[in-house]
């Protein structure tokens, strides 16, 4: 009797085991239905993310779209990163998006180039898994997959166009979309401090220098070779 209550165990824990894999599958994960890129562009804060292996933006994240005259969907991404467990400072990202089938447009592939050499290039899945175009979006990728097709490495973020977060209505639907996309109870909030803005205010002072640094210093700002005492 014993013998036969641990098989059936066995059994049901491998159909669980099953259920969960196949519901977790990347290619079973939904985007938004007809994706409108022109709604999408614009400016978009990071709320919260789900990192992925390695080097990863940490904080005031914010990315602004922009739809080219070809209509190709471009970005340009500004967070702060830290490097060497201590080093904080201003990273500039640009991105390019292409839409490898365009029955589904949610599902695009981004080419992203670091704007100094310390800073990282390659190219990761963006699908957009759910956006109102005015007051959220959850975009995530995955970089590798296990053999039973789920996630390995991958990362997520939930975008708002207001820095101070969402009401309680957007929260409960982001929520929801964590779930679907098997990654609830993983994301970190994303601090939006406005730190980065004296980047910002540092690259219009000096147009030419791409790739401009903040040092994570009170009274010191750092552009490239630039050094001043505030």
């Amino acid at each position: 009797m014993k013998k036969k209550q641990f098989i059936f165990l066995l059994m049901l824990l491998s159909a669980v085991e099953y259920c969960l894999a196949h519901s977790c599958a990347v290619d079973s994960f939904s985007v938004k239905e007809n994706f409108d890129r022109k709604r999408y562009a614009g400016r978009w804060y990071a709320l919260a993310k789900k990192d992925p292996e390695g080097l990863f933006l940490q904080d005031n994240i914010s990315a602004d779209y922009t739809i080219e005259e070809d209509g190709t969907m471009t970005a340009a991404s500004k967070g702060r990163v830290k490097l060497f467990g201590f080093w904080v400072i201003c990273a500039d990202m640009a991105a390019q998006y292409t839409v490898p089938d365009p029955a589904t447009p949610g599902k695009m592939y981004m080419t992203y180039q670091g704007l100094a050499s310390y800073l990282s290039s390659g190219g990761d899945d963006y699908w957009v898994i759910d956006t109102d175009y005015v007051n959220y979006a959850v975009t995530y990728a995955c970089r590798t997959r296990k053999e039973d097709g789920t996630c390995d490495d991958g990362y997520s973020i939930i975008f708002s166009r207001n820095p101070r977060g969402f009401s309680p209505a957007i929260q409960r639907i982001v929520r929801q979309k964590q779930e679907e996309i098997c990654m609830s109870g993983q994301f970190k909030p994303v601090l939006q401090s406005g730190t980065i803005r004296a980047c910002l205010l540092w690259e219009k002072c000096f147009p030419g220098a791409q790739g401009s640094v903040c040092f994570a210093h009170p009274n010191i700002l750092t552009c490239l070779d630039f050094e001043v005492n505030l």
